[in-house]
């Protein structure tokens, strides 16, 4: 699929493993397992298109041409794929598809991420809240307490003037990373090639008091593993309908 010619305002990352899916993923990408009737790809790209992005970047590697086919009649956002004939992980995927992506800032999403939108939908508070003069990145957080199917300690702490700080050796933090951002392409000037973490330009913007988060108010589901998404279904279901009925209450569609 060639690219269009203005370029795109997000990147959806859809190239891992997804080993601890197994055996959904030994024939599928995680990206394409279906949660509360669609795969959980076209929910991150469906949120793209209510927020009125027109193009966005999917990569893909592992069974990657499942990506690349089931992306390819997509017209909202319409898709740029980032083929990695090699895993390049988060940072080095992001980096490999910079010449497709906007200058200034790019929203990221994880594709193997679910969650309901509170009083305002999560892509459109990022979008508002970014500010290029003070920020380099801008990590959306929940709290762990709330998150459903989380186990984890926790990231960062998020503190008064909403810049972040790693939890480091505290035995646990109070939110956790979400898998969806906004970044801006000049923190990728002087990073590894080949594969690496976006953690290492986190640590540049966190070093540079540039790293800020933003705490969804919607609810959060962690799917890691086949029995957490056979738990998390009724959940998501109840979570969904209580998600339309405020949209119907404010008048939207």
């Amino acid at each position: 699929m060639s690219a269009p010619n203005a370029k795109a305002q997000a990147m959806v990352l859809a190239a891992g493993l997804g080993k601890r899916m197994r055996p959904i993923t030994d024939t599928m990408p995680k990206p394409l397992i279906s949660v509360a009737g669609k795969p959980m790809l076209d929910h991150v790209l469906d949120k793209l298109a209510n927020a009125g992005v027109r193009q966005a970047v999917v990569n893909s590697h592992y069974l990657g041409q499942q990506i690349i086919d089931h992306v390819a009649t997509r017209t909202a956002p319409a898709i740029v794929t980032s083929p990695e004939e090699d895993l390049l992980e988060t940072g080095g995927g992001v980096k490999n598809a910079l010449s497709k992506l906007d200058d200034d800032a790019v929203l990221i999403a994880n594709a193997d991420v679910f969650w309901t939108e509170g009083a305002e939908p999560l892509f459109d508070r990022l979008f508002n809240a970014f500010d290029p003069d003070h920020m380099d990145a801008l990590l959306a957080l929940y709290p762990v307490a709330d998150g459903y199917g989380y186990d984890g300690a926790g990231d960062f702490f998020w503190q008064v003037d909403g810049r972040l700080k790693r939890r480091v050796d505290a035995p646990s933090a109070p939110y956790f990373f979400t898998g969806v951002q906004v970044l801006a392409p000049h923190l990728f000037e002087d990073t590894p090639d080949g594969a690496w973490s976006l953690n290492v330009v986190y640590d540049k913007a966190l070093a540079a008091g540039r790293c800020y988060g933003l705490v969804h108010d919607g609810g959060y589901f962690h799917i890691g593993t086949p029995e957490a998404l056979k738990e998390s279904e009724p959940v998501i279901a109840q979570a969904l309908e209580v998600e339309r009925a405020k949209k119907e209450a404010s008048g939207g569609v």
